[in-house]
């Protein structure tokens, strides 16, 4: 199948590699339409990608070589004790073969691998989409507005395809009221200059090549190295419930974006590492500057389908996954390397639309699924990880897992 034109809506990770694929495919004509007007390899938020996941998504052609990455091996599991050890107790170590991204670097990546016939427009927002445009044969409708576009602009597109994030517009119109539920706790994020680390001291209690676990009763924290513009960066990911107060409207997905902190958060957060944190994590944490810490609310959302006439949705518009899974990024990628496979089989766009549904759509409820085990098991219902040792850890792991290989994401089916 060759021609056609598609929309993106979205232009961050997910929809850079869908416009990759949909012109490498043939399409005529690809746009994208990105809301964000600044400089979105500004984002610094640290992610990772399963090492099989990246080698398949490489020889897709879906990841692009030469993006900087940093090399995590294992992950440390600590907690709290009463023995007053600075860096905790070590109660277990398991194998974690992925690599580390700076999401900026990822997307500036796949942003200069997008083939130049793609019309990028930024500042451009798609303010509502029709599955069907009257009389135009099927095809899908946008309503624009942005500084370029007087408001109400409307432009029809054979494909129109979501990649517009957990809030996305597209999705309203596959799957009408269907919207993210608030998990019940949030994630406190930040990262900062990694050369910071010289004035804590301790340089053994944690290798470059080791993502650590900080546990305590009712959350868990993340912290790894990230590769940055500058150099290595060091990525924290802290999940709990937020302080009560009426003042937290958190049931409308929503974030507070670095520098947007209130002063209940940042105190609760301080009140938090100083009460269950070891205290050379809580030294590390406190590092972060305030204008590189902030918060997002943790929702999940699976949907019933992910095509809808000539509407596709990629990414989070299809499934919002928690991010206890480290498969976001590879998810996105791996839903671009689908399209392109069920582009490369099909005569049709309702053959193209079929076979990425069959493809992805299972996929996405398997990875929410797995996520929500997960966030129980290590924010919601927490055990007594001081009381654990490597066999008990194993057995809780599994538990989780429920039978899934692991997190990161599965491979994916062979094309038929």
């Amino acid at each position: 199948m060759r021609g056609g034109t598609v929309a993106v809506v979205g232009g961050s990770i997910a929809g850079c590699a869908f416009a990759s694929a949909a012109a490498r495919a043939g399409a005529e004509r690809v746009v994208v339409f990105e809301r964000t007007g600044g400089r979105m390899a500004d984002r610094g938020v640290g992610l990772c990608v399963h090492d099989e996941r990246a080698s398949e998504l490489a020889a897709m052609g879906t990841l692009p070589a030469g993006i900087p990455t940093h090399r995590l091996t294992r992950r440390r599991w600590v907690v709290r004790d009463g023995s007053g050890s600075p860096a905790g107790k070590l109660f277990w170590e398991q194998p974690f073969p992925f690599h580390s991204y700076h999401w900026g670097l990822l997307w500036r990546g796949l942003r200069e691998a997008t083939p130049a016939s793609v019309v990028y427009r930024q500042g451009v927002t798609v303010t509502s989409v029709a599955r069907d445009g009257a009389g135009a044969g099927g095809r899908a409708e946008l309503v624009l507005s942005g500084p370029a576009d007087a408001t109400g602009d409307l432009e029809r597109h054979d494909l129109v395809v979501g990649a517009d994030g957990y809030r996305s517009v597209v999705r309203d119109a596959v799957c009408p009221g269907s919207r993210p539920h608030y998990a019940g706790y949030v994630c406190w994020r930040g990262n900062f200059d990694a050369r910071l680390l010289d004035g804590l001291g301790d340089a053994d209690v944690w290798p470059s090549d080791a993502v650590t676990t900080v546990c305590f009763p009712g959350g868990s924290c993340v912290v790894y190295r990230i590769p940055g513009p500058d150099g290595t960066r060091v990525n924290w990911v802290l999940y709990a419930v937020p302080p009560r107060s009426g003042n937290l409207r958190l049931d409308d997905p929503t974030s507070f974006p670095p520098g947007r902190l209130t002063t209940e958060l940042a105190d609760g957060l301080a009140e938090l590492l100083a009460r269950e944190f070891p205290p050379y994590w809580a030294r590390l944490l406190a590092l972060t500057p305030p204008e590189d810490t902030f918060v997002q609310p943790i929702y999940d959302l699976e949907t019933a389908r992910t095509t809808a006439g000539r509407l596709l949705l990629a990414g989070d518009a299809a499934t919002v996954v928690r991010p206890h899974n480290t498969s976001g990024a590879a998810k996105a990628l791996q839903d671009a390397a689908a399209f392109a496979s069920a582009w490369s089989a099909a005569a049709s766009w309702d053959e193209l639309l079929h076979a990425y549904q069959e493809a992805r759509g299972a996929a996405g409820r398997e990875l929410v699924a797995l996520a929500r085990r997960l966030g129980r098991a290590q924010v919601e219902r927490t055990p007594d990880w001081a009381a654990m040792g490597r066999g008990e850890a194993e057995a809780w792991w599994q538990g989780q897992l429920g039978g899934a290989a692991g997190i990161g994401g599965q491979a994916m089916a062979p094309a038929p």
